[in-house]
């Protein structure tokens, strides 16, 4: 290959670094917005937290598939057949998230039946219980965390962070699988910390980690 190919090439990986690095920034702050509206404005009034809540949870799907991209580029060369596997889990957890936020979205714009309480409390049916959402998440984040830590391509408090984060969306997936009410110190302790501390700021450090290099 020519210095111009190589140099092209390399812009072209700074510039796609930057921009998953500025996605990752605005899925930490949705993810955050995420957890207000499931956690809290549901409560109060559950047609609005289920609209803002499936709208917040499809931007952050949306948003989480750039910085998986970028962190493949980053650590191919490290370990590619973890790294592939773990951003092929990445992905398909953030279209999850899409698809969970947008049929929670589609529902409380027209909702189809009249108790939409009891329609609220349905299982998705392409993630549920969140099992895309927390499940899949938390086993790819969990992997993820163990490559960073191990490679040490990323800050190792970054990789502890995330490794939290798993943990917590794991047990959080398990809850609501088997124990449902929202109330329950089981699924309540670490929603409340996963949603409202450690996932959102996971999300910034990643983000400010991949648009400086």
């Amino acid at each position: 290959m020519t210095k111009t190919s190589n140099y092209i090439i390399f812009k072209v990986m700074k510039d796609f670094q930057h921009f998953a690095g500025l996605l990752s920034i605005l899925a930490g702050f949705s993810a955050f917005a995420y957890a207000v509206s499931f956690i809290i404005i549901s409560r109060s009034n559950p047609e609005h937290g289920m609209l803002l809540s499936g709208m917040f949870l499809m931007f952050t799907g949306i948003f989480t598939t750039a910085p998986w991209v970028a962190i493949y580029e980053r650590l191919k060369a490290e370990d590619s057949g973890f790294v592939l596997w773990v951003m092929l889990l990445g992905i398909v957890t953030s279209l999850g998230m899409v698809v969970h936020g947008g049929y929670d979205l589609a529902n409380s714009i027209n909702p189809p039946a009249q108790n939409f309480s009891a329609l609220a409390n349905l299982p998705s049916q392409i993630d549920p219980r969140g099992l895309l959402t927390f499940g899949i998440g938390g086993l790819s984040l969990l992997v993820l965390s163990w490559v960073m830590d191990r490679t040490k391509k990323f800050p190792r408090n970054l990789a502890y962070l995330g490794i939290l984060s798993a943990i917590l969306s794991l047990t959080l997936y398990y809850g609501r699988l088997i124990i449902l009410s929202p109330s329950n110190p089981v699924i309540l302790y670490p929603a409340l910390l996963n949603g409202f501390i450690i996932s959102p700021l996971f999300y910034l450090w990643l983000g400010m980690v991949l648009k400086k290099k």
